[in-house]
């Protein structure tokens, strides 16, 4: 089998798992998500387009319901023992053969919990699920249960997000001598994502960020390409991934002379950051991380420049979005907490002068300080 974590590892997960799951009395779960069917079985694909379901009793024991297309996925890429198909087929509705499949594990009346808050389940699915179960025994919401598990990594976890940390660097790196006055957007990108893959690592779960000009103010991906002027701006947002963990990056490049306003944003946006650095430490909340940066910025008179978020977790992610929770947005309570690996943010867009600045890089929390794992400064960089 293809799998990134020793067995005692995936062990560890599902003893987790079953924990939350007696405090919560369910004697079963529905795992929708793929993030949370990577990390408790190792089990890699991007069927999750499709109708699929990670049964997990209470007992530990799990069955997954899936197409035949990923039949060979997951016996080849997790641990996952009992594989049970669905068929497609005009009119078919697998959440039928869900309902089936928990008969058959002698759930009936049982105390089952949904991941319903996931790209995973749509919400045509979701509402097949529903009409299923309703009368088959108690539903609980259980969006997030996984999620948080994975909110703390595990030594083996912070060797994955060290590793595409260091391919984050590797693609900037690449970059740098490409960013100049005629410099083509499409070799940059072709350059950074051609690092991240020479270096061993995988598709992100989103598309990096590349635009320059008018388009350095645009916070995501979108189609088409242009070439560097004598003095212009390139925001670049990417992640290093390695078996699907990500630890991205943010920074605008400048080309020929440094006006007055970016060296401003700029110089907000690195106080910002290391305000936030400051307030990521246990005994915090990512409420008071989001206060530090919004803080450092009001008193640049940049408040309404700046975004109502800084940042978010990180780890192993599947397609549309890298991003993960809990986010660093104003009053949230969840506590900072060691072995997190957190990206933080600073995007300020001057839309009245046409002007970008960004810096972002991702931390490993501690018991104290947070550790940053690029090894790049937060100098300006300017080419």
């Amino acid at each position: 089998m293809a799998l990134h974590f020793e067995r005692s590892e995936f062990d560890a997960r599902r003893d987790r798992l079953m924990i939350e799951m007696t405090e919560k009395k369910l004697d079963a779960v529905l795992l929708f998500a793929q993030e949370s069917m990577y990390w408790l079985t190792g089990y890699d694909t991007f069927g999750f387009c499709f109708f699929q379901c990670l049964v997990v009793k209470a007992d530990g024991s799990m069955v997954l319901l899936t197409r035949s297309a990923d039949l060979r996925q997951a016996r080849h890429t997790s641990i996952i023992d009992k594989i049970v198909l669905w068929t497609d087929r005009d009119g078919a509705n697998p959440a039928i053969d869900l309902r089936n499949l928990l008969n058959d594990l002698n759930l009936l009346g049982a105390r089952i919990g949904v991941e319903y808050d996931t790209h995973g389940l749509t919400a045509f699915n979701g509402r097949r699920v529903d009409e299923q179960l309703q009368t088959f025994g108690q539903i609980a919401d259980a969006s997030g249960i996984v999620g948080r598990l994975r909110l703390f990594k595990s030594p083996a976890e912070i060797a994955k997000a060290e590793k595409a940390a260091n391919l984050s660097d590797d693609a900037l790196d690449a970059a740098l001598p490409l960013i100049k006055q005629g410099g083509d957007e499409a070799l940059i990108l072709a350059a950074m994502q051609g690092a991240v893959f020479a270096g061993g690592g995988d598709y992100p779960a989103n598309e990096f960020i590349i635009g320059s000009g008018i388009d350095a103010l645009l916070c995501r991906y979108k189609a088409g390409r242009r070439k560097l002027t004598k003095n212009d701006q390139l925001t670049l947002e990417w992640a290093g991934v390695f078996h699907h963990y990500h630890a991205p990056m943010m920074r605008t490049v400048l080309t020929g002379k440094v006006s007055k306003r970016h060296q401003e944003l700029f110089d907000a946006a690195r106080a910002a950051l290391l305000a936030v650095e400051k307030a990521m430490t246990p005994g915090n909340t990512f409420g008071d991380v989001f206060d530090a940066h919004a803080r450092t910025l009001e008193a640049h008179n940049l408040t309404k420049h700046r975004l109502n978020a800084c940042g978010y977790s990180v780890g192993a992610r599947f397609a549309p979005s890298w991003m993960d929770l809990p986010m660093f947005y104003q009053g949230n309570p969840e506590p900072i907490a060691p072995n997190m690996t957190l990206f933080a943010h600073m995007i300020i867009m001057d839309s009245e002068t046409e002007t970008a600045m960004t810096l972002g890089r991702t931390y490993l929390t501690t018991e104290s300080q947070p550790k940053p794992l690029s090894r790049h400064d937060l100098d300006l960089i300017v080419q």
